[in-house]
């Protein structure tokens, strides 16, 4: 068998795209990087890059410092692994948040390990619970909460997720909760795998659809969830896409200096 891979074995070979260092790694890369945390307790932090958020990071601050903290930052979203190529600082594949998380639940059900889920409505919390258990009979659930809870109700969670012993957290919330959270709390939890999930407790619990693996191939499945609610994301992709697409264009002719941490005043 062999080694496993440690984290700065996977950080070695980075891109630097759209001023940040994206992780040049193939899923299973991730997955072993992962369960060598588990093995030595040593923390590791996962982030993920799609479009919205390359747009996005550029004017908030808090999400462009959190992506930079991440141990491991990936390619989410199919159209940066087809602009990295075009850029001539191709990345291997795309790696996408929910399979990250799909991958990681396989390996704490096969390997025993505890995990631990944070965000989402009760309702949804819930349902995704009881589909994990289902999908994956004997599941360590070591603690769940909801991601509607008040900023004085954090550090209550926090300690909780602590002292539940998990392995791995799972986060189903929105940016900048999310980051706020971590920020504030990572590094106390002594959980060695922590990774957001965006959307993806709504998708696992059956609630909201995932786009067939031919749009997912095609990288449409952006397309694929304007479908299911175009009044509510029509404009956020029209505007983001195209956006995008001029960073994109930026980008081959001046390409854009790395990021450096930023303080964050007047708050």
């Amino acid at each position: 068998m062999p080694d496993l891979l440690q984290k700065s074995d996977v950080n070695v070979n980075r891109r630097l795209l759209f001023g940040m260092y994206l992780d040049a790694v193939r899923m299973d890369d991730v997955i072993e990087a992962c369960r060598r945390a588990l093995i030595t307790r040593s923390p590791i932090l996962l982030g993920v890059l799609n479009a919205a958020k390359i747009v996005k990071l550029r004017s908030d601050t808090l999400l462009r410092n959190s992506l930079m903290e991440c141990d491991l930052l990936l390619a989410d979203g199919q159209s940066i692994v087809w602009a990295s190529k075009l850029l001539g600082r191709p990345l291997p594949e795309r790696i996408a948040g929910i399979d990250i998380f799909e991958r990681l639940l396989s390996l704490a059900h096969r390997e025993n390990r505890s995990i631990a889920l944070l965000g989402a409505r009760p309702e949804v919390l819930q349902k995704l619970q009881e589909r994990l258990r289902e999908r994956f009979p004997g599941l360590r659930i070591a603690c769940s909460y909801d991601g509607y809870f008040q900023p004085g109700e954090a550090g209550r969670i926090a300690a909780g997720i602590r002292d539940s012993g998990a392995d791995m957290l799972f986060l189903g919330m929105t940016s900048p909760k999310k980051e706020i959270f971590l920020g504030k709390y990572g590094p106390s939890l002594n959980v060695p795998v922590l990774h957001g999930v965006g959307g993806s407790f709504d998708v696992l619990a059956g609630i909201t659809k995932r786009a067939p693996l031919a749009w997912q191939r095609v990288g449409m499945e952006w397309a694929y969830r304007l479908l299911q609610e175009p009044r509510r994301l029509a404009w956020r992709y029209l505007t983001t896409n195209a956006t995008f697409i001029q960073l994109s264009l930026k980008e081959f002719f001046h390409p854009a200096p790395a990021f450096g941490p930023e303080r964050i005043t007047g708050k």
